[in-house]
């Protein structure tokens, strides 16, 4: 049949068995403001500023309102200069060097937002 697709689900919005591998992934589903991803203990530098930067995107512009950002799935949008915060806060020296813990066991739950 032409036409059909055989996804019904958008693939960003697509679920892994792996929960480490589903906040990168879907962090929409994880964090509803940009300072829950620099907070997540279990991401490392560069996970942060790739999370916060597609965030920053124009691809998660919300129409009509172009100084605010919203990724697909959060309850709600959140100013652009939140999330430039957010990043600034990443580089900055004064801020307490975030500790690389172990990641969870594999059985351990990461929980979604509600």
């Amino acid at each position: 049949m032409m036409g059909t697709s055989k996804h019904t689900t958008p693939p960003s919005h697509l679920s892994t068995d792996d929960p480490h591998l589903d906040r990168l992934l879907n962090p929409a589903q994880f964090y509803k403001h940009p300072r829950d991803v620099i907070d997540d203990p279990y991401l490392g530098l560069s996970e942060k500023r790739a999370i916060l930067s597609s965030w920053a995107s124009d691809a998660c512009a919300v129409e009509s309102r172009p100084a605010f950002r919203q990724i697909p799935g959060t309850p709600a949008p959140v100013s652009f200069d939140d999330i430039m915060d957010t990043l600034r806060r990443l580089d900055d020296p004064a801020r307490p060097p975030a500790t690389a813990p172990s990641l969870p066991p594999d059985n351990a739950v990461c929980s979604p937002i509600a």
